[in-house]
């Protein structure tokens, strides 16, 4: 039996050691230089690797002063990666804690077709209690809620990107007629309250979905129509249907 191994980079910083950066073998870019993540993931395309990763957190750490960390903003980052590659896919991470469903699909769905089907998202809820000061709130929002907001989350993003059918746009300039209204289906879907704690929803009727989505899961879309496809765990996308990517068993892990 044939096997493969897949390989992603995890771009973080100019490494993962927390004196990474002062090493002298270093890349002289600042962080914020958006040469030094193209130029990363060029590498990485040349190398055959599978895909690169960007992590996020929405606070600084307690070691700034001494650790490079988190610098760009990632859906940013691989809007600019995406131009400067062809093949490699690109993985961001991006909280449905801090962030509301229309915003992040419709900042995934145009990635999607700016790299031509190779983004995926990294789905995290943001435990920092630091994070949580930088919205507005008073202390750490619990697991609970943020599980339960990010349930309602990812059911609101996958009806956004389901929300066209395949044949909506038409784009027939001798006619004038650029879509059919008939096939863009509103999703008519009311938000729970989050009024006090930004994480109060309710929970929705059969077979929870939201397992599919913690971290050893990812979602991506297809440049054909804004679909998700599922990416296996720590592995590569496996372009399945609709229907197909709900019923894929996956392996939980430890919430976080």
């Amino acid at each position: 039996m044939t096997r493969q191994l897949h390989l992603n980079l995890f771009i973080h910083s100019r490494g993962h050691h927390e004196a990474s950066w002062r090493h002298p073998a270093s890349s002289p870019l600042a962080l914020t230089d958006i040469r030094y993540y193209q130029d990363l993931a060029q590498r990485a395309e040349a190398g055959l690797f599978d895909s690169i990763f960007l992590a996020d957190q929405l606070a600084l750490g307690d070691d700034v002063d001494q650790a490079a960390r988190t610098w760009l903003e990632p859906v940013t980052v691989l809007a600019a990666v995406a131009v400067a590659t062809s093949r490699i896919g690109m993985i961001a991470t991006a909280s449905t804690t801090y962030t509301e469903p229309f915003n992040l699909a419709r900042q995934f769905g145009s990635l999607d077709h700016i790299s031509n089907g190779r983004v995926g998202w990294n789905i995290v809820t943001s435990w920092l209690a630091t994070a949580a000061r930088n919205f507005g709130g008073t202390g750490q929002v619990s697991h609970a809620d943020r599980y339960a907001r990010g349930e309602e989350f990812m059911t609101v993003v996958k009806a956004l990107w389901d929300s066209w059918a395949d044949d909506a746009v038409i784009d027939d300039r001798n006619s004038g007629r650029y879509a059919k209204a008939d096939r863009i289906r509103p999703i008519n879907r009311t938000a729970s309250d989050r009024s006090t704690t930004r994480a109060n929803t309710t929970r929705w009727p059969g077979r929870s979905t939201f397992h599919a989505a913690r971290r050893d899961g990812l979602y991506l879309c297809r440049p054909d129509r804004p679909t998700p496809v599922a990416a296996s765990p720590r592995g590569m996308p496996r372009p399945c249907s609709p229907r197909t990517w709900r019923r894929r068993p996956r392996r939980r892990s430890t919430p976080t």
